[in-house]
């Protein structure tokens, strides 16, 4: 069974940073990519950042790419995503997901392959204001 806690969200003012935490109960934590997601209201749930399982190699979409970085911990089976110089249409529903094909599967091509990601977090609300 995977559970995934998110953790860090809150409100900032544009130009602020955040740290967005994951603890990941995984079994196989550290062979499993893992990333992040955000949903706006009224919007499609969109991928944000994703990190390899053994080089720990990032892949970030385009609206993100520069401001926000995805790093993790394996001893401590958690994901952290910095997230900096934040935007007002940064704000969102960010959720943890984990390469373990359960439910709702996204694939995302990253430069290192397609990653299933089909577990997730309930989220943390990031609102950036003006």
């Amino acid at each position: 069974q995977v559970q995934l806690v998110e953790s860090g969200g809150g409100l900032v003012q544009a130009a602020g940073s955040l740290w967005l935490f994951c603890a990941a109960s995984v079994r196989t934590f550290s062979r499993s990519a893992m990333g992040w997601f955000r949903q706006a209201p009224g919007k499609r749930r969109a991928f944000v950042a994703a990190i390899n399982c053994s080089s720990g190699s990032p892949y970030y979409g385009d609206s993100v790419k520069g401001r926000f970085t995805i790093s993790r911990d394996n001893a401590k089976n958690t994901v952290y995503l910095q997230m900096n110089s934040l935007k007002p249409e940064d704000t969102a529903r960010y959720y943890c997901a984990a390469d373990v094909r359960n439910e709702n599967i996204v694939v995302v091509t990253t430069t290192w392959g397609a990653v299933y990601f089909g577990s997730w977090g309930r989220g943390t609300q990031v609102t950036v204001s003006s």
